[in-house]
């Protein structure tokens, strides 16, 4: 099975809208400033790293990030099915 392609533009929209910095939610959140790199390219973070901005942040998982569908609609998992 292909990885899943994940999108956290979502969660740097919900910055902006908050009026928040990166650093402020890493620290409030204990969670590295790498781990923030690793959204801004896309890749896998843990559930506990998520819950825990989704904490700081008083929002759901599908407020700071969604699955990419394929070009047929499906995600990118799901190809081979």
């Amino acid at each position: 099975m292909d990885q899943v392609k994940i999108s956290y533009n979502k969660f740097f929209k919900l910055l902006i809208d908050k009026q928040m910095k990166k650093g402020e939610v890493c620290r409030k959140a204990g969670i590295s400033t790498n781990s923030m790199g690793k959204m801004a390219k896309g890749q896998n973070l843990t559930v506990d790293m998520l819950a825990r901005m989704c904490v700081v942040l008083d929002c759901k998982f599908d407020d700071i990030m969604e699955i990419i569908p394929d070009n047929n609609g499906r995600a990118e998992s799901d190809k081979s099915e």
